[in-house]
C-alpha cells in the first residue's frame, strides 16, 4: 500500500476516464475512506478544469444524509485527491439489473433520491446527471448520490433564468436539455427521477432504442408505456414526472404530496428513524437545569450556525441561514419536576423537518448524551 500523508492508499475500487478511486484508510483515525485521485494533465487537456473545481464547491456545500460525504480535498504536482465517505452497498443499478423491485422497496429508495434532490435544490445546486449508476447503497440499505462532476449551481442561469450547456446521459437526459435551448435544473432533474422510478418498478428503461435519433424522438413526445404491474398511483406519478413540456411537469413539492410517495412502505427505515428522532426529544435528568442549558448552548454553537436566546427554563436556537424552508428555529423547554428531576422537551419551531432531524442527530443528541438518563415518547 502507498502513503499520502494522513491516507494509507490500499486497492483499487473503480476508475473512470479522468479518475481512479481507491480504498484509502486515515491513520490518525483507523477510518476507511473512498480516494478519488484525479490526473490534472488529463483534466486540462480535456479543458474539465472548471468542473473538476465545480464538484469540489458543490460537494462542500451539500452535507444531506442520501448524498456521499466529500471529507476533505489535497493536491500534489500531478494529482488531486478526495477523501470521500466509502459506501460499501455498490450501485443501485447493480440490484435493477436482477430485476425490477417491488413498489414498496422503490418507493423507498425514491424518497431517499427526491429528498437528496429537493435538498440540493434549495441550496441552487442541479445534479444533471441523474441515474441509477450514481446511486449508491451504503451497508444499511440506503440510497447516496454521487458524481457531481457535471452539476449547476444556479449562478450559471443565463439572463434568462435558464441553463444551456447540454449534458447528462441520453436515456435519462430531459428532452428541454436535448432541444438545447435553456432549461430548468430542477425540472430536467424531476425528468431524470422519473426515468429513475420507471427503471425501479420496471426493470427496464421508458425510452429504449438501440437508434439515438428515434430514441430522442420518443423522449420529445414522452412516447412511453407504463407496464401493467405499476399501481394506478405508481402510473399516474410516473406520467408526471415524464410530461415532456417542462411548464406543465410536476413540481417536486407536488411529489412528496402524491398519494404513491406519501403511501408508507414496510419497514421503511426513514419512517422508523423519524420516530426514534420523536421518542429521543423528550427525556429527563438528573442534572440541574442550568446544566441542560449549557449543554443546549454548547451543540447550537458547534460550526457557529445557530444564535441562540435563554431564559431560566427555555432555550431558543435560530439557525443564521435560510434553508429550504427559511431559517431552521429549535426549541427546548426544561421542566424542574423535584430538585433532582428535570424533564426537557425540544422541538422544531420553523424551518425543514429533515435540516432538524440533521441537528439532532448530528450536534444535539452528541451534546446531550452525557446529561439523560432516560427517554420518554414525545
Amino acid at each position: 500500500s502507498l502513503s499520502l500523508g494522513r491516507y494509507e492508499i490500499g486497492r483499487l475500487l473503480g476508475h473512470g476516464t479522468f479518475a481512479k478511486v481507491y480504498h484509502a484508510r486515515n491513520v490518525t483515525t483507523g477510518k476507511s475512506v473512498a480516494l478519488k485521485v484525479v490526473a490534472k494533465e488529463k483534466v486540462a487537456k480535456a479543458g474539465m478544469e472548471e468542473q473538476i473545481k465545480r464538484e469540489i464547491s458543490v460537494m462542500k456545500m451539500v452535507k444531506h444524509p442520501n448524498i456521499v460525504e466529500l471529507h476533505e480535498v489535497m493536491a500534489s504536482k500531478t494529482k488531486i485527491y478526495f477523501a470521500m465517505e466509502l459506501v460499501r452497498g455498490g450501485e443501485l443499478f447493480a440490484k435493477v439489473a436482477k430485476g425490477r423491485l417491488r413498489e414498496d422497496a422503490a418507493r423507498v429508495y425514491f424518497k431517499q433520491l427526491i429528498s437528496a434532490v429537493d435538498f440540493c435544490h434549495s441550496r441552487g445546486v442541479y445534479h444533471r446527471d441523474l441515474k441509477p449508476e450514481n446511486l449508491l447503497l451504503d451497508e444499511q440499505g440506503n440510497l447516496k448520490i454521487t458524481d457531481f462532476g457535471l452539476s449547476a449551481f444556479a449562478e450559471h442561469l443565463r439572463q434568462d433564468g435558464l441553463l444551456h450547456t447540454t449534458c447528462g446521459t441520453p436515456a435519462y437526459v430531459a428532452p428541454e436539455v436535448i432541444l438545447k435551448k435553456g432549461y430548468d435544473g430542477a425540472k430536467a432533474d424531476l425528468w431524470s427521477c422519473g426515468v429513475i422510478l420507471f427503471v425501479l418498478l420496471a426493470g427496464y428503461l421508458p425510452f429504449q432504442d438501440d437508434n439515438l435519433v428515434s430514441m430522442y424522438k420518443k423522449i420529445y413526445r414522452g412516447d412511453f408505456k407504463c407496464p401493467g404491474w405499476f399501481s394506478s398511483d405508481a402510473r399516474r406519478l410516473v406520467v408526471k414526472l415524464l410530461d415532456p413540456n417542462p411548464n406543465t411537469r410536476i413540481t417536486i413539492d407536488k411529489v412528496m404530496d402524491s398519494p404513491w410517495f406519501k403511501k408508507r412502505s414496510k419497514n421503511e427505515p426513514e419512517e422508523e428513524k423519524k420516530k426514534e428522532e420523536k421518542r429521543e426529544m423528550r427525556f429527563a435528568t438528573s442534572r440541574p437545569a442550568g446544566s441542560v442549558i449549557s449543554s443546549l448552548e454548547e451543540a447550537a454553537r458547534v460550526g457557529d450556525k445557530f444564535d441562540v436566546r435563554k431564559s431560566e427554563s427555555r432555550v431558543r436556537m435560530e439557525g443564521k441561514l435560510s434553508g429550504r424552508k427559511g431559517k431552521l428555529a429549535v426549541e427546548a423547554e426544561i421542566f424542574a419536576v423535584a430538585p433532582s428531576f428535570v424533564v426537557v422537551e425540544v422541538k422544531k419551531d420553523h424551518g425543514d423537518t429533515l435540516e432538524y432531524n440533521n441537528f439532532c442527530s448530528t450536534a444535539l443528541r452528541p451534546a446531550l448524551k452525557d446529561i439523560f438518563w432516560t427517554s420518554t415518547p414525545a
